[in-house]
């Protein structure tokens, strides 16, 4: 290892390179700590050398900008690495030794180890009697880097996961969020970072900046904002309908810490009081038909509902949705679709369906499609509408302010 110093106070700093992939490795100073180390090189100029490889710094990167923003000389000595995954291996080994790194940090920094370091077997068994930081006869890279940082084996890959989901948030969003990421800067769990790192690049963006603006509180919270955002205002509930489908988007208070997935993280949901004031009444004929689902958490506020629109509840279908849901008490694998009327208007077909309807569940909240055929068979004629919609269907109008789910 050479090294190299500035003779004179006056000189003009050498210029080197800097490698984005080297700098995005070093842990970025808070704006406190970058002023308090401007102000003592300024005053007391740059104590501790740089360290370069050729012409590109592997540490230092801060003490650099700023000698050459204010003119001032600096020391720096020559490291040797073979390969450039060497000289990476390095600088995490560097950074790690740091005190004041914060739990994504050290995380981020353990898990791009493993995965520079990472061998398969054909490259395993080339490395035979080399030396690579670790012993490739004994210990897999996993077993090495987990001795070496104190951690399980598990727990370093889970860290490479976590690395390359934040390197897929900073390529796509910019390397200003792996630094908020990293910095604590916010409350992103390693859930969270995953969550976003498997949304599309665009979508990345949009959740993030709710979440680095302070508009959301995690990425649940801001795609549920987002999803208010994309809703169009309904327009009024017009005209007159014998036959009436509904899925209202009930609100389950599942909103509370924005951090787990439920109801509202998929469309914008009504209280039980937003939904009595529907006014459904006005758009029911005085001989009317109302097929209504509702789920066993919400089925004694359904009724609420079913009589402020002017309906009287019947009797029901229970879709069972073969695949298990655990909800606090049981597996709630099924749903009602309550059958409700008013005035008189029992079926036009007299053909009896078997009350229990086994169907496999597909996306969130959607529907079978069989439902509605089993309408269209019993009531053959009448003006009908589906309220809260996804999508339109022949012979139906469709109102409501819900999306798609995304």
């Amino acid at each position: 290892m050479g090294s190299m110093k500035y003779k004179s106070p006056g000189e003009k700093p050498k210029r080197f390179r800097i490698n984005p992939e080297f700098k995005n490795l070093i842990s970025p100073l808070t704006p406190e700590e970058y002023a308090g180390l401007e102000k003592s090189i300024i005053e007391e100029g740059c104590r501790d050398p740089l360290s370069v490889w050729g012409d590109t710094i592997v540490d230092g990167h801060n003490r650099y900008e700023i000698c050459h923003r204010h003119n001032i000389p600096f020391d720096f000595h020559f490291m040797k690495f073979p390969l450039t995954e060497d000289a990476i291996v390095w600088i995490i080994n560097n950074q790690l030794s740091r005190r004041n790194l914060t739990p994504e940090q050290r995380a981020y920094l353990i898990g791009k180890q493993y995965l520079e370091r990472k061998l398969t077997p054909a490259e395993a068994g080339s490395m035979k009697g080399k030396s690579y930081g670790q012993n490739v006869h004994s210990k897999t890279t996993a077993e090495a880097i987990a001795e070496t940082s104190k951690v399980d084996e598990k727990t370093v890959r889970r860290n490479a996961s976590f690395a390359e989901a934040v390197d897929a948030i900073a390529e796509n969003v910019g390397v200003d969020a792996r630094q908020k990421i990293l910095g604590r800067e916010t409350k992103l769990t390693a859930k969270d970072i995953h969550r976003v790192a498997a949304m599309e690049p665009e979508k990345q963006k949009e959740v993030l900046d709710k979440v680095f603006t302070g508009a959301a509180t995690s990425v649940v919270d801001a795609r549920r904002l987002l999803r208010k955002e994309e809703v169009k205002e309904a327009p009024p509930l017009e005209g007159k309908y014998r036959v009436i489908y509904a899925d209202p988007p009930w609100k389950y208070g599942d909103e509370r810490d924005g951090s787990t997935t439920g109801a509202t993280d998929h469309y914008p949901t009504m209280n039980i009081a937003e939904l009595c004031d529907l006014p459904v009444a006005d758009i029911a004929e005085d001989n009317a038909v109302l097929f209504m689902w509702t789920t066993s958490p919400l089925l004694e506020d359904s009724f609420k509902v079913i009589n402020a629109w002017g309906f009287r509840y019947k009797s029901s279908f229970v879709w069972d949705k073969i695949k298990h849901n655990m909800g606090h008490y049981n597996s709630v694998r099924h749903e009602f679709l309550l059958i409700c009327t008013r005035g008189s208007c029992t079926p036009d077909v007299v053909r009896l369906f078997d009350s229990v309807q086994c169907i496999e569940r597909t996306e969130h909240s959607k529907k079978p499609e069989e439902f509605r055929a089993i309408i269209d068979t019993l009531y053959t004629h009448g003006n009908k509408i589906e309220l809260f919609a996804r999508q339109p269907a022949e012979g139906w109008e469709v109102w409501g302010n819900v999306p798609a789910v995304i």
